[in-house]
Parts: C-alpha cells; sequence; structure tokens
C-alpha cells in the first residue's frame, strides 16, 4: 500500500500553500493526502461540562481549518484522494508521529503563530530536524512554488547523509520529467604546499565522490536527464543561490549517535530559512 503524503495544516497562508504544492505532489506520484491539524487546544479551553451542547472554540476552529484545507485540496486537484484528522497534541510530536507512516511530511516554512518576518517557525524547523521520513518545507518565490523552472537541486553530501537523499532527488526528477542537477561543492585551503595545483586534487576528489554516489541511482533512472557538477564555494551559498533557478533542492542529514532527531548541518540550516524554493531534507536509514 502506498503511504499517504501528510500535510501538517493550521490555516496559515504558509500552510494553504504547502496544501497546493502537496496536492500537486500526491498527483505526480500518485499518492492520497492526509491534511493534519494539531493542538492542545484541550488543555487551554478548560474542560465542557458532560452533556453540554457547546463545543471548544478551538475545536470548532481546527474543524473549520481542515474542512476548508480539503475543499481547497479538492478544488486543485479531484482525482487527489483527501483525508482529514484533528489531533489533541502539541504539532511537533503528532507530526514526527504521522511521519511514521507517511511517504513525507509537508509544512509551511511559518505557522498560525510565528513572529512576523521570522523566515522560519520553530515547527517546521523542528520536525525538519527530528522526523524518520522525508520533510519538505514549502517556502520560496512564485516560480519555485509553481515548478516553472523544471529543474530539481540535489545537494551531494558524504555518503552516510546522501544515500537516501539521491534516491529520493532521482525519483522527484523522473516523476515530474525535469532536469536533476546535483552539486558537490568544495573548497581549497588558503595555504597547502604539498601540491603543485592544490585546487585540482580537491575538484577531482569532488568528482570521484559525485560519481560514487550517483552511480548506482543512475542505473537505475536511466531516463532521467542529469546534470552533475562540482563547484567551488561554501555549500550553503551555492546551494541557495542556485535554488532561485529550480522547483526543489534537496538534501540528506543523519541521525545523531546516541541522541533523538537528525544532525542538520549548516546547509540544510541556511536552505530552509533562505531557499528561493522549496526544501526536502531527508534522513539516512540507520
Amino acid at each position: 500500500m502506498e503511504l499517504p503524503l501528510v500535510v501538517g495544516v493550521d490555516g496559515s497562508d504558509p500552510s494553504l500553500t504547502a496544501v497546493d504544492w502537496a496536492v500537486d505532489e500526491a498527483a505526480r506520484h500518485g499518492r492520497s493526502l492526509r491534511l493534519v491539524y494539531a493542538s492542545l487546544w484541550e488543555r487551554y479551553e478548560g474542560a465542557v461540562p458532560s452533556g453540554s451542547a457547546e463545543r471548544p472554540s478551538e475545536q470548532v476552529m481546527a474543524e473549520h481549518i481542515v474542512a476548508s484545507s480539503a475543499e481547497r485540496a479538492q478544488r486543485r486537484n479531484a482525482d487527489v484522494k483527501v483525508s482529514t484528522d484533528i489531533l489533541p497534541e502539541d504539532a511537533v510530536s503528532a507530526l514526527l508521529d504521522e511521519g511514521n507512516t507517511a511517504s513525507a511530511l509537508v509544512v509551511g516554512s511559518r505557522g498560525r503563530g510565528g513572529l512576523k518576518g521570522l523566515l522560519l517557525g520553530s515547527v517546521s524547523l523542528a520536525v525538519a530536524a527530528r522526523a524518520h521520513c522525508p520533510v519538505v518545507v514549502v517556502r520560496g518565490d512564485k516560480a519555485g512554488l509553481a515548478g516553472t523552472h523544471e529543474r530539481i537541486l540535489l545537494g551531494a553530501g558524504e555518503p552516510d547523509t546522501g544515500g537516501e537523499a539521491v534516491r529520493f532527488a532521482f525519483r522527484e526528477a523522473e516523476a515530474r520529467g525535469c532536469v536533476l542537477d546535483v552539486v558537490r561543492a568544495w573548497r581549497s585551503p588558503a595555504f597547502q604546499a604539498s601540491s603543485d595545483d592544490p585546487a585540482r586534487g580537491h575538484e577531482e576528489r569532488a568528482l570521484g565522490l559525485l560519481e560514487d554516489l550517483l552511480g548506482e541511482a543512475r542505473a537505475e533512472h536511466p531516463d532521467v536527464r542529469l546534470r552533475p557538477a562540482t563547484v567551488e564555494g561554501p555549500a550553503h551559498r551555492v546551494l541557495v543561490d542556485r535554488s532561485a533557478a529550480a522547483d526543489l533542492v534537496i538534501v540528506g542529514a543523519r541521525h545523531r549517535t546516541g541522541r533523538s532527531g537528525l544532525q542538520l548541518g549548516r546547509t540544510a540550516h541556511a536552505l530552509l530559512h533562505h531557499a528561493q524554493c522549496p526544501v526536502a531534507v531527508v534522513p539516512q536509514r540507520v
């Protein structure tokens, strides 16, 4: 059975944008869509007397949010199967639990309670850093959100963080029928006397790592139009800059040893806060 695509909704504009993006994504992959609203409203509204017809205002709002989000999804694509749920839990815990039976989690860049001007909401960051399935934070400019660039960008990481991200990227490119740009950033130390051309050595190592990382997935998806490249510079700057010409940027993450959650490096943090298109964080299975 195909796992659903799960979207966290709260009625905010970013969450509605996430719903739109997720509908299109579900249609591409032939998946159902599950819209989830989570809040600890029971703790703050107080107990409603037994037998009372009055419902807590937060519950009424939650029902309105999921219903209107579902209607929005159906208007966008009536062929996508949509289900909804309201969970009396904190949003992060609820979405992490949902992620255990999801193909991916989709969240907006900020929530209803986010501070104005905040680049990334706390729920989105926490879910991206701790989920066991891919998490897509929907953000960026109109072109990136609409998918008009017809290209996906993969930041090629280390072998212990990049395998699942590579497979995710190839599946996305195949489903969209678009170009897959794979970038491995490299940097040459300012002082290195062991070689006449130290920069060339670093670039060659980056090319070798790129080939090793892509080999298996390239064989499994021969129809994907692949454009691998090595670029000198800090990975976070290279990928943020290139996200302006992408419809989705993908990076991998690994679980921390002896700790819950993932290890999100500088590159993932920079993309989650500054990318000009949606960002997928794909955990490496352990």
